[in-house]
C-alpha cells in the first residue's frame, strides 16, 4: 500500500473490514492515520504482541500515548491495563476478589429484570436503539453493581465517549481537546467522592468490596481503585452497548438466524459468541515496544507505540475460514474480542451474560424484524467500534 490509511474516515468506519483484509494482505504492520500510528493486523501477529509483555508492553502506554493538550496521564495509564507483570498480577488478583465470576453470577437476576423491562418498552415504537437499550442497559447494570446514580447515566455516556476518543482528536480541535479536559475533571471528582464515601461507610456495592479487597495483607490504594473505576465505567458501558448495538444489527441483516434463535433458544450464548468475532466491540489495544522486534517481515524500533488491531484479527482468512460470514456453527476458540494473556478482560463473563439475557428478553418480542428509521452514525475511536446512534423502528408483537 502506497497511502497512508485513515481508519478514521466515515467509510472505513462505517466498515473497516475490506480495509483490515488489504493491511493483512499488503501491509500487515505499517502506519496509519490518524497520527502515524503503527498497527498490527494479522492474527498471528497479535497474539504474538498480546502475548510477549515483555516486549509489548503495556506499562508504557500512559506516558506515550496521551498528546500533550490533555495535561496529564492517559485516564487509564492507572488501571491494570497499564502493568505489566510482576506488578499487573498481584492487583488483577485483588480486583478479581471484588469483580469476579460470584459477583456477576449475584446480579444475574437483576440484569434479567433490567434487560425485561427496557424489551418490554420497544415494539410499537421508533427509537434509538442505542438510548432506549443498549446503552440503558449495561448503564443500569453498572450502576447497580456500583452503587451510583442512575440520573447520571447521560454524563456517564459522555465520559466514556471522551476517554475512548482521546486518540482521535487533531491538534487544532481545541474545543473538544476543553471538553475532554472538563470531562476529566468531572470523573476525577465524582469517583472520587464516591470512594470516599465509600471508605467512611462501606455499604454492598462493588466499590466498598475493592475498598475491603485484601490479599496477604495488601490492599488498594485510592490510586489503584479510582483507575479500576475509571476503566470499568469506559470498558464496561462501551464495549457491551456496542455488542448489543451489533447485535440487533446482525438479526436485522440476517433474518434466517433470527428465526433459528426464536425456534431454538439454546443457541444464544454461541450466537453472542460469534456476534463478538463478527463485529467485536474492542478494535484496537495500544502497546509499547521495549526493544527493537521484527513481525511480518518489519522491523520495529524500540519505544514504538503500536495498536494491536483485534478487528482485524477477528476476521483473519488465514484463522477464521469465509471470515466475512456470519456463522454460529463455526469451531474453535473466538475469545480474542475480549484480549488474551496476561490482559484478558476481567469483565468478559459479565458482558456475555449481559448478551446473553438481553438476547433472551428481546428474542419473544421480535416476531418482526426491526426497520431502519435513518442512517447509524458511529463513533470516533481507534480502541472501540460501535453505533452512537441506531434508530430503528419496531414493529409491535
Amino acid at each position: 500500500m502506497t497511502n497512508r490509511v485513515d481508519l478514521m474516515a466515515p467509510a472505513i468506519r462505517e466498515n473497516p473490514y475490506p480495509t483490515y483484509a488489504e493491511l493483512r494482505r499488503q501491509a500487515p504492520v505499517c502506519q496509519v492515520d490518524p497520527g502515524g500510528r503503527w498497527v498490527i493486523a494479522r492474527h498471528d501477529d497479535v497474539l504474538t504482541a498480546l502475548k510477549n509483555s515483555a516486549v509489548f508492553s503495556s506499562m508504557g502506554v500512559g506516558q506515550s500515548s496521551p498528546p500533550a493538550w490533555l495535561g496529564r496521564n492517559h485516564p487509564l495509564a492507572d488501571t491494570i491495563l497499564g502493568l505489566d507483570p510482576p506488578r499487573h498480577g498481584p492487583l488483577r488478583a485483588l480486583i478479581s476478589r471484588a469483580f469476579g465470576g460470584p459477583a456477576t453470577a449475584r446480579m444475574e437476576a437483576r440484569i434479567r429484570d433490567f434487560a425485561e423491562e427496557l424489551a418490554g418498552k420497544l415494539p410499537g415504537r421508533t427509537v434509538d436503539f442505542v438510548e432506549a437499550f443498549s446503552l440503558a442497559l449495561p448503564a443500569r447494570v453498572l450502576c447497580d453493581l456500583m452503587g451510583l446514580d442512575v440520573a447520571l447515566v447521560t454524563n456517564f455516556k459522555r465520559w466514556a465517549d471522551d476517554v475512548a476518543g482521546i486518540g482521535t482528536i487533531g491538534p487544532d480541535n481545541h474545543a473538544r481537546q476543553a471538553q475532554v479536559r472538563t470531562t476529566m475533571t468531572e470523573m476525577e471528582h465524582y469517583l472520587g467522592d464516591v470512594l470516599q464515601s465509600r471508605r467512611h461507610q462501606p455499604g454492598s456495592d462493588l466499590v466498598s468490596d475493592l475498598v475491603r479487597a485484601e490479599m496477604d495483607g495488601e490492599a488498594l490504594g485510592d490510586t489503584e481503585i479510582m483507575g479500576f473505576l475509571f476503566l470499568l465505567l469506559v470498558a464496561g458501558l462501551e464495549t457491551t452497548m456496542h455488542l448489543l448495538s451489533h447485535s440487533i444489527r446482525i438479526l436485522m441483516d440476517h433474518p434466517d438466524v433470527l428465526a433459528r434463535l426464536r425456534a431454538e433458544p439454546s443457541l444464544i450464548p454461541r450466537f453472542v459468541d460469534e456476534a463478538l468475532r463478527f463485529e467485536p466491540p474492542l478494535h484496537g489495544v495500544t502497546r509499547v515496544t521495549t526493544a527493537e522486534v521484527e513481525l511480518s517481515g518489519v522491523r520495529l524500533p524500540a519505544r514504538t507505540p503500536v495498536v494491536i488491531l483485534l478487528g482485524s484479527a477477528c476476521r483473519d482468512e488465514a484463522y477464521f475460514p469465509e471470515p466475512d460470514r456470519f456463522d454460529m456453527d463455526r469451531d474453535g476458540p473466538k475469545n480474542l474480542p475480549f484480549g488474551h494473556s496476561t490482559h484478558f478482560c476481567l469483565g468478559a463473563r459479565l458482558a456475555l451474560t449481559e448478551g446473553r439475557l438481553a438476547m433472551e428478553a428481546l428474542l419473544p418480542r421480535l416476531t418482526e424484524l426491526p426497520r431502519s428509521a435513518g442512517p447509524v452514525e458511529w463513533n470516533a475511536s481507534l480502541a472501540v467500534r460501535g453505533p452512537t446512534k441506531l434508530p430503528l423502528v419496531f414493529q409491535p408483537g
